[in-house]
């Protein structure tokens, strides 16, 4: 068995791709070990879910740091610490900034719920929705200085249930969870 890749997840909200990534690295299905969670959101249940798996969750307010660049070098020294090799981005709202691009150059990922480069930013399934597409879908990528604007590794396109939010989210997140780990353990291969 190859060493385990050791990756920091970064989530804001309620985890369900942290837990599905959990879940795949717990069974194997994943060669990774989730050696920190990291959020801006105190009251994510992101959180929780890391407590329930053993796994340390860190909470950085950015409100309560000076700048964004003194927010993120507090990250990344947790990340250190951490020995995290790759940051694993899971429903986390706030663009990297530069101190960890070019700490983790090529090294941290993405998923995002639209066919990128269209809906890119917040509510990108209302989005979809809300421009009547009859497809949306799911795009993994490098996380670069734009928003939802790095290089694309893997896409799955998603039938939109005509004017249904929640019913098109649900059908996002189930292939958030396979698409993710699939693209992750292909990119931890190499």
């Amino acid at each position: 068995m190859t060493r385990k890749v050791k990756i920091a997840v970064f989530a804001s909200g309620s985890g369900s791709n942290f837990a599905a990534l959990e879940e795949a690295c717990k069974n194997g299905e994943l060669n990774a070990e989730i050696v920190l969670m990291v959020t801006n959101k105190p009251e994510a249940y992101a959180v929780e879910r890391a407590k329930k798996a053993g796994i340390p969750a860190l909470v950085f307010r950015p409100k309560e740091f000076e700048s964004k660049d003194a927010y993120e070098v507090a990250i990344l020294n947790a990340l250190r610490e951490s020995g995290a090799e790759w940051l694993v981005l899971a429903g986390y709202m706030r663009l990297i900034g530069p101190v960890l691009l070019s700490a983790y150059p090529s090294k941290i990922i993405n998923i995002h719920p639209s066919l990128l480069p269209s809906f890119p930013g917040k509510d990108a399934i209302g989005q979809a929705v809300g421009h009547g597409v009859k497809v949306t879908g799911v795009t993994v990528h490098l996380v670069d200085a734009g928003m939802d604007t790095g290089p694309i590794l893997a896409q799955y396109a998603v039938d939109v249930v005509d004017g249904d939010a929640e019913k098109t989210a649900q059908a996002i997140h189930a292939v958030e969870h396979y698409l993710y780990k699939d693209t992750l353990s292909e990119l931890f291969s190499r």
